[in-house]
């Protein structure tokens, strides 16, 4: 598992199971329940860093639809509806991505 260390992979789970039936995906909850809320500035750019698939320094929208299985290789994409909701979300400069300082924001929310 990518979050190997940093978070439980009991709270993984629960998280991805919760949010596995098509447009269930709440980010808030979803944060929540796998402990990333809780985690501090340094461990959410841990994770910002490997859901940034491609080292663009942002999370655009084909890495959101994918954001599940960073947590767990078998979970599912999201929906284009989570996948639009989620990057509303979190795009607050409204460039159409999600940069460092906007995923820190969107999981401490």
């Amino acid at each position: 598992m990518a979050f190997a260390g940093v978070l439980n992979d009991a709270d993984v789970k629960a998280a991805i199971a919760g949010c596995s039936a098509a447009d269930s995906f709440d980010h808030k909850k979803f944060f929540k329940a796998c402990g990333m809320s809780g985690k501090s500035a340094d461990e959410v750019k841990k994770a910002f860093a490997i859901i940034d698939q491609d080292n663009s320094g942002f999370i655009e929208e084909e890495e959101l639809k994918l954001f599940l299985q960073n947590f767990s290789a078998g979970a599912r994409a999201l929906t284009d509806k989570e996948t639009k909701t989620f990057l509303a979300a979190g795009d607050s400069d409204g460039d159409g991505k999600i940069g460092v300082d906007e995923f820190a924001a969107l999981v401490k929310a």
